[in-house]
């Protein structure tokens, strides 16, 4: 084997993003029946069994940097978990069966089934440390927005950039009561809110794409899903900054023993380090990003977004499966027939 193609085989490659995708239908497929039935483990526990079970039929050595918790909670995708045949590149990943158990349970939009991925040792482990203060937005903020200034200020500068009326500007914010103040602040500084009842990951990716109405997502979340999203605004060009926000002197203890930094802005080449990364995510339930699961007359349709940080990437896929190939693997009543 030459050297190029050695070195190739190391990475992963551009039809990887296609496998992945199948693990995603998969699991948002298999969740449909737990839509609006309020019980969100369920759905999360079906979800990742079928992500499990097409993740392991995949061509590539990944190992799970952000999953859904430690070994001890199986069936879990947990963290430090070996997945694929581990016969191809070898990859950290990141997964979310279901981003939004919640949302899903209850019935309502923006759940997605995500995988992130990039060259091995790449991935931020921000395990210890649960939640991450962030702002996204998109390529018109590189060099003009900064997590540590006011929300105000960055509002005025990105509204400038992006020649638009403050007035004009929507920001994307979880809808918890940590954020109270700084909905108000956003507020007074004359933009408006949309406020999330779950799923930061798909409000950042909607603030860095181009012909969204979501100009900025800002506020604590999950710190995993800070550096999943970094892999997706990778491919958009966008800017991603952190801040680790531990919740006890105990977690800041961990974060430090673990190499963590503190007091300090993560930029998107910290949260991931290769520029070789792919964000997919599949629609649960419909949402901005993507559409939900449907079925339509003998078919299941499904809507993936794909995108490619090393190309940049963006593609959607939607896909006709033949719903009698799911029959005794998922009720069918649980989807709405078009």
């Amino acid at each position: 084997m030459s050297t190029e193609s050695a070195t190739l085989f190391l990475h992963p490659d551009r039809n990887l993003a296609m496998e992945l995708v199948r693990a995603t239908e998969a699991a948002a497929i298999r969740a449909v029946p737990f839509i609006g039935r309020g019980d969100k483990n369920a759905a999360d526990a079906a979800a990742v069994d079928a992500m499990r079970k097409f993740l392991g039929t995949v061509n590539f050595d990944g190992v799970v940097v952000i999953g859904e918790g430690e070994k001890d909670k199986a069936p879990m995708l947990y963290n430090g978990e070996h997945v694929g045949n581990g016969r191809g590149p070898a990859c950290d990943i990141a997964v979310d069966p279901i981003d939004g158990t919640s949302l899903t349970a209850a019935g309502r939009q923006n759940a997605i089934s995500m995988i992130a991925v990039s060259d091995r040792g790449s991935m931020l482990d921000a395990s210890t440390v649960f939640y991450m203060d962030k702002i996204v937005a998109g390529v018109e903020a590189i060099g003009v927005v900064d997590i540590r200034l006011p929300i105000g200020e960055n509002l005025r500068l990105l509204a400038k950039a992006k020649n638009k009326r403050i007035e004009e500007m929507v920001v994307a914010v979880l809808d918890r009561p940590r954020h109270a103040q700084l909905i108000d602040d956003i507020r007074a500084a004359g933009a408006g809110t949309r406020l999330m009842l779950d799923g930061d990951v798909a409000g950042g990716i909607n603030a860095a794409m181009h012909e969204t109405r979501i100009d900025m997502c800002v506020g604590i979340g999950g710190s995993p899903e800070g550096v999943a999203a970094a892999c997706a605004i990778k491919a958009l060009g966008g800017l991603i900054q952190g801040r680790l926000v531990p919740s006890t002197d105990e977690e800041r203890q961990k974060g430090l023993d673990a190499g963590l930094r503190f007091d300090y802005v993560y930029e998107a080449d910290e949260l991931v380090s290769s520029d070789n990364t792919y964000f997919v995510a599949t629609g649960v339930t419909d949402g901005g990003l993507v559409e939900g699961v449907r079925r339509i007359g003998p078919i299941i349709r499904t809507e993936s977004i794909v995108l490619r940080g090393r190309s940049g990437t963006i593609r959607r896929v939607i896909a006709d499966h033949l719903a009698e190939k799911w029959l005794g693997e998922l009720n069918l009543a649980g989807l709405d027939a078009d």
